[in-house]
């Protein structure tokens, strides 16, 4: 998956969603001061900053594998310990965190129960663990760029098969790894952009799915589909509507 791009363009992509989702995600599972918190897929940091500034860098940490957003995290929060790994395997003892985080995360790990499993076994007894990933089946905020795809190329993938997608997905997966007292919850942002190009212009930069999608067809595809979605959102402002799944369980005690 084309995630290993510069940050500013992760930002722009999917940022302008994570971040407001972010500030959603910790109203539904929140911390508290003297809690060590653990942000799994932690990207240039968009929910990292966030507890980090109710905790203290020192509090927090972070995994990605991709290196160009452990280095923005890394600039962005200096005295969190940020590290280069895999979901499936990271690199902290049993029970050491009192909060783990996969924010928008479970959709890509390479093996989703893997990944739950490791945050099940690095949160301490009685820990939060929470899960977001967005409503590609239904209402994520990508949903505009892939109906504006499928109406030009009818076998255009979206994002719709990924796991945590569909509602269910995520509690299903905190339960099946033995995670106790899970509770679903549906978040949701509301982005304006002022003009067109500010919403289109991220899709041509090569992030995730659709950025890679974007960039294997050619100069006519790519602008029949822009052309699609110009003339379904207009010139602008734009105002999209991103809903996320949500599931917080605890470690057992």
């Amino acid at each position: 998956m084309a995630f290993d791009v510069a940050a500013d363009h992760y930002d722009r992509y999917m940022g302008r969603y994570s971040e407001p989702l972010a500030d959603e995600l910790l109203k539904a599972a929140p911390v508290a001061r003297g809690e060590r918190a653990l942000d799994i897929g932690c990207g240039p940091g968009a929910l990292t900053v966030r507890l980090a500034e109710r905790l203290g860098e020192r509090q927090v940490a972070g995994v990605d594998p991709s290196v160009t957003f452990v280095e923005a995290a890394q600039a962005r929060l200096p005295d969190a310990d940020i590290r280069l790994a895999s979901a499936e395997a990271l690199p902290f003892a049993n029970d050491a965190f009192d909060a783990v985080y996969a924010h928008l995360v479970v959709p890509f790990m390479a093996d989703a129960d893997a990944g739950v499993a490791e945050m099940r076994r690095v949160g301490r007894p009685g820990a939060r663990v929470a899960v977001t990933a967005w409503d590609h089946a239904g209402g994520g905020p990508l949903a505009d760029f892939w109906r504006a795809a499928r109406e030009v190329d009818a076998a255009a993938p979206d994002e719709s098969g990924h796991r945590g997608a569909h509602e269910g997905d995520l509690v299903a997966v905190l339960v099946d790894a033995g995670l106790e007292h899970v509770r679903p919850a549906v978040l949701q942002v509301d982005v304006v952009h002022a003009r067109f190009e500010e919403w289109w212009e991220p899709y041509t930069f090569g992030v995730g799915p659709a950025g890679d999608y974007l960039r294997r067809l050619g100069t006519e595809q790519r602008s029949a589909i822009e052309a699609r979605a110009r003339a379904r959102l207009g010139a602008g402002p734009i105002t999209v509507i991103g809903r996320a799944w949500c599931a917080v369980g605890r470690v057992p005690a």
